[in-house]
């Protein structure tokens, strides 16, 4: 499949190019489109070469599975992996698309964190329990066999600010705590 795509291609390079030189040394290449069958004029500036040209028109005139044939292809044959070109073109996004281009942010920090109690030694339950009531307004049945079953989640989708005092709080009595 990829050699009659490539076959295609190549057809389509082959084919005479309607091109117009100006004054300017610029060129309009145009393009036939399949699904459409309307034509789009393409501009470009003299210092790219006329085969580079030919051939972005080209591959532009192929269809997305085509396209993913040809990549394919070239994959196997340049043993290349286009995941290794993700990061440039990322970074090429933002220029190539103008003001008005969407450009991928990185993921978004965490902003939501539970926090878990670990082990409660046997000397620091008592206490432990008197922070974990001050920090929920559990009963004090409920505190107890909050810390009974460890490791157990104390406090779900709470602020960095919120979970860092509750894990010092618990840390201060003897309790080990982790935020997760």
């Amino acid at each position: 499949m990829a050699s009659t795509t490539l076959s295609s291609t190549f057809s389509l390079l082959a084919r005479p190019s309607s091109s117009s030189s100006s004054s300017l040394a610029r060129s309009s290449v145009t393009v036939p489109l399949r699904r459409s069958r309307r034509a789009v004029a393409v501009a470009s500036t003299a210092t790219e070469s006329p085969k580079i040209v030919e051939l972005g028109d080209a591959i532009a005139g192929l269809t997305l599975e085509e396209a993913r044939s040809l990549v394919d292809h070239l994959q196997e044959r340049l043993g290349v992996s286009a995941a290794a070109f993700a990061p440039a073109a990322v970074v090429a996004a933002p220029g190539a698309g103008g003001a008005g281009a969407a450009v991928e942010e990185a993921p978004a920090e965490q902003t939501e964190f539970d926090v878990v109690i670990d082990e409660v030694p046997s000397s620091a339950r008592i206490a432990t329990i008197k922070v974990v009531r001050a920090l929920t307004s559990l009963a004090l049945k409920e505190a107890k066999d909050l810390i009974e079953g460890l490791p157990k989640k104390l406090k779900e989708g709470v602020s960095k600010d919120e979970a860092e005092d509750a894990k010092k709080q618990l840390e201060e009595v003897g309790a080990k705590v982790s935020i997760v």
